[in-house]
């Protein structure tokens, strides 16, 4: 929809991030290797939708894979992206360390939000802190996890979204058991879920 066509390469793997989390450095450069002669050569841009992944991607030392990695909201913002129809609702958008702090990654996503007609985002107090994943700290300091995730659940409480969008995994797992253990129903989707949908309503894909 927005003017990219897309091609998958089936050798790839793991980019590794979980290993380097868990100081498994020797692991985590095979994948990179892997990946590099995966992707082979060429200039075509290496798409992630996972800032965990495109922090440690955009990581692999000085090369030309590294130079390649972009995030999906990237290239959507710089295509427009293409407006959808309405679906209305309102959104909270959590940023996620990896893109935000790591990848420097800011209005791409709201740019992508955007794109949704009748979509309110909300911009929370403090939503640039951590949600207390941070790689592997839900399974490592679980303690510490909940105590930082902690204020950023009182927020959500107080907004009443009708849904939160955030662009890496741990953060949707994170956010998402967090809310349900407080007792809240909102969903958490990545960003482009919502731009999907409204695609979808406006019949772009038939």
């Amino acid at each position: 929809m927005n003017g990219y066509a897309v091609e998958e390469v089936p050798a790839q793997v793991c980019c590794g991030a979980l290993h380097a989390h868990a100081g498994l450095a020797d692991d985590a450069r095979a994948l990179a290797r892997a990946n590099i002669a995966a992707f082979g050569d060429g200039d075509a841009a290496i798409v992630v939708n996972s800032a965990g992944c495109g922090a440690q991607l955009k990581g692999y030392g000085d090369t030309a894979f590294a130079a390649r990695v972009r995030d999906v909201t990237e290239l959507l913002a710089a295509a427009g992206p293409l407006a959808g129809a309405a679906i209305g609702g309102r959104v909270a958008y959590d940023p996620p360390c990896h893109l935000l702090h790591a990848q420097r990654i800011a209005d791409p996503p709201l740019r992508v939000l955007a794109a949704v007609p009748g979509l309110e985002v909300l911009t929370l107090p403090d939503a640039a802190q951590c949600c207390g994943g941070a790689g592997m700290y839900t399974l490592v300091e679980p303690a510490l996890s909940r105590a930082v995730l902690a204020p950023k659940l009182e927020a959500l409480r107080a907004a009443a979204p009708d849904a939160v969008a955030t662009g890496n995994p741990g953060c949707v797992m994170q956010i998402g058991a967090g809310l349900r253990a407080a007792g809240l129903s909102y969903p958490v989707v990545h960003p482009v879920e919502l731009l999907d949908a409204s695609y979808r309503r406006a019949g772009l894909y038939a």
